[in-house]
C-alpha cells in the first residue's frame, strides 16, 4: 500500500480516527483525576571521615574509609530500622515495609553524598519523611561505628541539604499521560481505519470496480445536492455560461456528456441504440441518469425516446411532469399506438418520453413480451432508444428488458453500493444472457476523500479546479475523466 492508499484511508475515515484520539485523550486525563496525587521530595547527607588531622596523609585516610562506607549506607538506607526510627520520630500510621517502598535511597556517582528521595501523599509528608530519613540514617550510622546513636565515629552521615516543599504532584504526570493516551489513540485510530479500509466493501474508486469486477466504469456523476425530487434535470445551457443561473450544474452537465461519449464509443461502427438504465437497489438515481442521459444526447442532435420501463414505481412523467394516465402499458396492451402515449418536452425538440402508464399486475411478463421486443426494434430505428428500468437484483424487469436491448448500464452509488450487490446486479444480467455496457458511479463527492479518486473539486459557481491544478486539467471531456481516473 502506497502513499496515496494511506492518504485515501485518513481522508475516508478521518472523523473517526479523530474521535478515537480524543476519547484516548479523555481517558487518559480521566484515570489522571481517578489516580491518588503522589508528592515526593529529596533530600541529601554526605559521608564524611573525622578529621584527625591536617596533613594530607589525615585527609587521604578520610577519603578513603568515606569511599568505602558510601556502598554501605546505601544498603542502610533501605532497611527496617530506619523506617522504624522515622515511623516513631513522625507518629506514623504505617509499617515499616510500605515505609521502606516510599524511600530511595542513592549514591550520586563519583561522590560520597547520599540523596534520599520520599513520597508521600501530601508536600508536607513527603518533606517531613525525606528529612527524618537522613536523621535515622545518621542514627544507624553512629550506632554502627560507636554503639551511640549520638556520638560520631570515624565515620558519619552529615545532612548537608534540607528538603524542599513540593509544589505539585510528581504522580500522576498528566502531561506525560496525555501525550501517552494520544499516542495509543493515534494508533488505535490507524488500526481502526485500516480495518475498516480493508473490511469496507462499498465501492470507493473506478480502479476497484474495474480490477475486482471486470467491467468498464463509463461515467461518474458528482453528488448534485441542488437536485430536488422537483427539480433533477439538466437546463437548456446546461450550465455552459458562467453568468447562468445554472452555473453550479456545469459539473454534472459535463459528466453527462462525458458519460454520452463513451457511450457512443463503445462501439464507433455500431454504437449502442436502444440502452436499459438500471441500478442493483432503489435509491441509486438511475431514473435521474437516464432522464438527465436522454436530455444530454438529445442536446447534441440525436432524436432521443425516453421509456419509462419501471412499471413498478414509474419515475419518469413525475420528474417531466408528463400525463402518466397513458404510457407504455398502454402500447403493450394494444390500446393505443406508441405514437398516441408519446409526449414531447418543450424546449426540447428532438426528446420524446414515453410515460409508464397504467400498471399491469405481470411487469415482468409485459415487459418481456414479443411485443415489445418488435416495439423496440421499430423506435430505434428512428431515435436513440433511452430505457428507465426497475433495479436488477428486487426483480427480474431490468434483465428481462436487457434482452431487446443492446445493453444495460447500472448505476452505483459511491460510497452505499457494495461490490457484492453489483456483482449479484451483474450477475443476474448475465443469467438472463443480457450485456453490460458499463457501470456509472453516481454521487461522487466533490470534496474530501471521494473528490481526489474522480477530481470533482469545484468551488463557488463555476466549475473550477482547486488553485495547484493547471489550465490543462480544466479542460473538460474525456481527458479530464482520463486524467482524474489515473
Amino acid at each position: 500500500m502506497d502513499l496515496r492508499h494511506y492518504l485515501r484511508v485518513f481522508r475516508a475515515h478521518w472523523l473517526g480516527m479523530l474521535l478515537l484520539v480524543v476519547a484516548a485523550v479523555a481517558i487518559a486525563f480521566g484515570w489522571t483525576l481517578l489516580q491518588p496525587r503522589v508528592y515526593t521530595a529529596d533530600a541529601t547527607a554526605i559521608v564524611q571521615a573525622t578529621a584527625s588531622g591536617d596533613d594530607v596523609g589525615s585527609k587521604m585516610l578520610g577519603n578513603q574509609l568515606a569511599s568505602s562506607s558510601v556502598k554501605t549506607y546505601v544498603d542502610l538506607g533501605t532497611s527496617r530500622s530506619v523506617a522504624e526510627r522515622v515511623i516513631e520520630e513522625l507518629e506514623l500510621d504505617t509499617t515499616p515495609d510500605r515505609l521502606v517502598s516510599q524511600v530511595t535511597v542513592t549514591n550520586p556517582l563519583d561522590t560520597f553524598s547520599l540523596k534520599v528521595t520520599a513520597t508521600a501523599s501530601s508536600p508536607e509528608g513527603a518533606r517531613d519523611i525525606a528529612e527524618a530519613w537522613v536523621r535515622g540514617m545518621a542514627a544507624e550510622v553512629n550506632l554502627l561505628e560507636t554503639a551511640d546513636e549520638e556520638e560520631a565515629g570515624l565515620v558519619h552521615l552529615a545532612a548537608i541539604d534540607s528538603a524542599r516543599l513540593p509544589e505539585s504532584p510528581s504522580s500522576p504526570n498528566t502531561r506525560l499521560a496525555l501525550a501517552v493516551g494520544a499516542l495509543i489513540g493515534m494508533a488505535v485510530a490507524f488500526g481502526y481505519a485500516m480495518l475498516r479500509y480493508t473490511l469496507d466493501r462499498r465501492i470507493r474508486s473506478v480502479d476497484a470496480v474495474e480490477k475486482e469486477l471486470g467491467i468498464a466504469v463509463v461515467g461518474t456523476l458528482p453528488e448534485e445536492k441542488s437536485f430536488t425530487p422537483e427539480n433533477r434535470l439538466i437546463p437548456q445551457d446546461g450550465g455552459n455560461s458562467a453568468n447562468s443561473a445554472h452555473a453550479h450544474l456545469f459539473a454534472i452537465a459535463e459528466a453527462m456528456r462525458e458519460l454520452r461519449t463513451n457511450i457512443q464509443f463503445m462501439d464507433v461502427d455500431n454504437p449502442p441504440r436502444v440502452i436499459v438504465v438500471t441500478s442493483p437497489l432503489p435509491g441509486d438515481g438511475k431514473s435521474t441518469t437516464a432522464s438527465n442521459l436522454a436530455i444530454t444526447l438529445a442536446s447534441s442532435g440525436e432524436r432521443v425516446l425516453l421509456i419509462d420501463g419501471d412499471l413498478r414505481r414509474p419515475m419518469i412523467g413525475k420528474i417531466f411532469g408528463l400525463v402518466e394516465a397513458v404510457g407504455l402499458s398502454e402500447v403493450l396492451s394494444g390500446r393505443a399506438d406508441i405514437t398516441q402515449v408519446a409526449q414531447r418536452i418543450p424546449g426540447r425538440d428532438n426528446l420524446i418520453v414515453v410515460a409508464a402508464g397504467k400498471l399491469p399486475p405481470n411487469p415482468s411478463e409485459v415487459l418481456g413480451s414479443v411485443k415489445m421486443r418488435d416495439m423496440l426494434q421499430a423506435v430505434s430505428r428512428e431515435a436513440i432508444v433511452i430505457i428507465d428500468a426497475p433495479p436488477l437484483i428486487p426483480v427480474t424487469d431490468a434483465a428481462v428488458l436487457a434482452q431487446h436491448a443492446d445493453g444495460a448500464i447500472i448505476v452505483a452509488t459511491v460510497g452505499k453500493t457494495t461490490f457484492e450487490v453489483l456483482g449479484k446486479a451483474l450477475g443476474n444480467l448475465a443469467r438472463a444472457n443480457a450485456r453490460a455496457l458499463g457501470v456509472v458511479l453516481n454521487r461522487v463527492p466533490r470534496r474530501g476523500s471521494g473528490a481526489a479518486y474522480y477530481g470533482y473539486q469545484y468551488h463557488g459557481d463555476y466549475y473550477r479546479a482547486d488553485s495547484e491544478e493547471s489550465e490543462e486539467d480544466l479542460a473538460p471531456g474525456p481527458r479530464r475523466r482520463r486524467a482524474a481516473v489515473e
